[in-house]
């Protein structure tokens, strides 16, 4: 029911992406990652009536809103947009001198939503995960961390999207070994053509899931994403 999100993922797909997955969505800045990951998302749930949870670590929750607004998508109501101020509420016992684990508090988020709202809760998106690194109290064990982290998301039976940036000049840097621990990795970047610059989606990994690993060109138009077609040299 996932690549329904989103016309022209049947293309890629043979079969449908099935719950728990840990996704990481990955590429350059203006690879349009995070309109990306919000649009498969809010329409998954506006189909699907199921209930999902995006934290943005690099903006605040008003202005991701006004900017995914200005491109024509618009928040559903069964979407809760948090940022570090929300999550910092959490937990009201810690003293100001005190480090803040983002990570422990992340995972009490989720804990605190499948507890309300059960099997609804269904989808979670982190924006993005280099933000995410940037907070933690120390590096110290971070593959250690991810693994027991991404864990926890396949428990509760989510689809997860984690967003990360590609480095210039390509590549990523996996602090944590997270290609290794996620079940697929989707990268987006901007390719050349038939003489033109295109944008394109490429699915590096998808385990359980029969898929192309073509650069696949696609396109943002009114609000709307639309995969079209293998990209040819």
């Amino acid at each position: 029911m996932l690549f329904q999100a989103v016309p022209g993922l049947e293309k890629i797909f043979r079969k449908d992406i099935n719950k728990p997955k840990v996704i990481l969505i990955v590429g350059p800045p203006g690879s349009m990652k995070t309109t990306f990951a919000y649009t498969v998302m809010s329409n998954y749930l506006r189909k699907t009536g199921e209930f999902g949870l995006y934290t943005t670590l690099e903006e605040s929750v008003n202005s991701h809103l006004t900017n995914m607004e200005s491109l024509g998508i618009k928040l559903t109501k069964n979407m809760q947009v948090s940022d570090i101020s929300d999550l910092r509420e959490l937990d009201l016992l810690l003293e100001e001198k005190e480090k803040v684990d983002y990570l422990a508090l992340i995972e009490k988020m989720i804990v605190h939503f499948k507890d309300e709202m059960k099997d609804a809760f269904s989808f979670f998106t982190l924006d993005s995960l280099g933000a995410l690194y940037s907070l933690l109290p120390d590096l110290n064990n971070v593959r250690q961390k991810m693994f027991y982290f991404m864990r926890t998301l396949r428990s509760y039976n989510l689809y997860a999207f984690v967003i990360m940036e590609e480095q210039l000049g390509g590549g990523m840097s996996y602090l944590g070994n997270e290609g290794f621990l996620v079940d697929g990795i989707i990268h987006l970047g901007v390719d050349r053509s038939r003489g033109r610059l295109v944008r394109f989606l490429q699915v590096e990994k998808m385990r359980t899931s029969e898929h192309s690993m073509e650069k696949f060109a696609f396109e943002f138009r009114d609000g709307r994403l639309n995969i079209l077609g293998p990209i040819f040299e």
